[in-house]
């Protein structure tokens, strides 16, 4: 486990939904955060997407929340700390995508599951109250994931909206993003970003499709801060060259 990071910020965004987040730099300079995202369901049971790395005081949270039963991967890249969590919690499902599989596996990790890989239809045992969508078109393979409860969507890579203050709010570091400033769902870059980053574009038209008939009140993403209003709006901004 690791130990405590000073800059990490650990907030209780509803009564059962609790993040994790912490800066990151992606190659080295690009301030994205991470964040880690923990469900605790109507049974006590606790999900975990895994994205941070297991601290002392994130462990402290989670044992407080309830049990843990699943940890997953947001993404195929997303998978970096998947090894902590599951040593720390033996019993829980580990549940990633297609192509983090083998390597998990030769990890020595056990894996219960893989989105991509399964069987269209495949559920894990949290689906009655967090659905899930895999974006097989997307660069990343991400999932994304909705807790109907909450009307809140949770994804890695498939949203940005930076910077991400609230993942540097305990650091010295700058959270401004070089040259840009911002990258965020209304905007052209994040638009052209998602574009690129659609490999099959009919498949990503469907999906995108799919996510913006959910009722989305609240978007967590790994990288940037949480979107608390207008979040049905923000994804079909974000997603409007696959939604025209």
């Amino acid at each position: 486990m690791s130990t405590a990071v000073s800059e990490l910020v650990i907030r209780d965004v509803t009564p059962e939904i609790w993040t994790f987040s912490r800066p990151f730099k992606r190659a080295g300079f690009l301030p994205w955060g991470g964040r880690s995202t923990a469900i605790k369901l109507s049974t006590g049971d606790v999900w975990v997407l895994a994205s941070t790395p297991l601290t002392d005081d994130t462990s402290s949270a989670l044992n407080n929340l309830g049990p843990v039963k699943w940890i997953v991967a947001g993404d195929a890249e997303h998978h970096m700390f998947l090894g902590e969590y599951k040593k720390a919690y033996p019993d829980a499902k580990l549940v990633v995508v297609d192509s983090l599989l083998q390597r998990k596996q030769d990890e020595g990790l056990e894996v219960a599951g893989a989105y991509g890989a399964d069987p269209e239809g495949t559920e894990y045992g949290y689906e009655a109250e967090i659905k899930a969508l895999y974006f097989s078109g997307f660069a990343n393979k991400d999932v994304a994931f909705y807790h109907i409860a909450s009307k809140t969507l949770v994804v890695a890579d498939l949203l940005f909206n930076l910077p991400g203050t609230e993942q540097y709010s305990k650091s010295k570091q700058s959270s401004k993003v070089p040259l840009v400033g911002k990258i965020e769902p209304f905007g052209g870059l994040e638009k052209r970003m998602l574009w690129a980053l659609g490999k099959d574009k009919d498949a990503m038209r469907r999906d995108a499709r799919t996510v913006s008939e959910w009722d989305i009140q609240r978007i967590i993403m790994c990288h940037g801060d949480v979107i608390e209003e207008n979040a049905g709006k923000a994804w079909k901004a974000a997603y409007s060259k696959y939604l025209t």
